[in-house]
């Protein structure tokens, strides 16, 4: 009984450590989304898309609602999207997205992260060509006509559409985020999440062994405030 006890003491702590860091990050990009379009859902289609995020990774609505308010407000933090570009262990290279209102504090610490875990931080671009920024949506398969949605999607900016475990995963041009999640919405089909993707033009394998040793960086990139996405050439 005892072990249970720790386990689920265990299991619980882990839970709320992830919470403590999710939550703070996803109510930024909610917070950049209601700066630049409003805070009307309806009206505001990255609105939509970083609330449905939220919602998949089990963020309160009352946290939801509360995000919005604030950063609806005068007092609401300016935050500002700045990526940073860096090669880890075994030459793995990253992309790093950062959401912050304190530029200098951000790349200081991104700097000393790679620093200290075998990496180093690259000159800005020098990794815009191993990296296609892509519009990506997730939504259940279960009783949707594929080929017909597929059909429906291609005038919206479709690239490509695959099925992995039950999940359908759409692909389009960054450029096209709005156009095809409005079309999703004419479709009915409630997304489970839908957000802009750094895709590797060409993915590397490395061995297990590599890969471990690889997410010591990342890991410590990912659990920074700032940063909102870690994105690597790992296939």
């Amino acid at each position: 009984m005892g072990r249970a006890f720790e386990y689920r003491r265990a299991a619980k702590e882990a839970r709320w450590d992830k919470m403590s860091k999710v939550f703070p990050k996803l109510a930024r990009v909610i917070t950049m989304a209601v700066k630049e379009g409003g805070p009307d859902p309806d009206l505001n289609p990255k609105l939509r898309s970083a609330i449905a995020t939220a919602k998949t990774e089990n963020m309160p609505k009352d946290n939801i609602a509360k995000a919005i308010d604030r950063a609806s407000g005068k007092d609401a933090a300016d935050y500002q999207e700045v990526n940073y570009e860096g090669k880890g262990p075994h030459g793995v290279l990253l992309w790093v997205e950062c959401a912050t209102d304190n530029n200098t504090r951000t790349f200081s610490n991104v700097r000393t992260i790679f620093n200290k875990n075998n990496g180093q931080l690259l000159e800005s671009g020098a990794l815009g060509f191993m990296f296609n920024r892509k519009s990506v949506f997730q939504f259940p398969a279960e009783g949707l006509e594929l080929d017909e949605v597929e059909l429906e999607l291609i005038d919206a900016g479709l690239e490509e559409m695959e099925v992995n475990d039950g999940t359908v995963y759409v692909y389009g041009e960054f450029e096209n985020f709005g156009s095809l999640g409005k079309k999703l919405e004419e479709l009915g089909i409630e997304v489970t999440k839908a957000n802009l993707q750094r895709i590797p033009s060409s993915p590397v394998e490395f061995t297990e062994e590599q890969i471990e040793e690889m997410e010591v960086l990342i890991d410590k990139l990912e659990d920074d405030e700032d940063v909102q996405s870690v994105f690597t050439n790992i296939a």
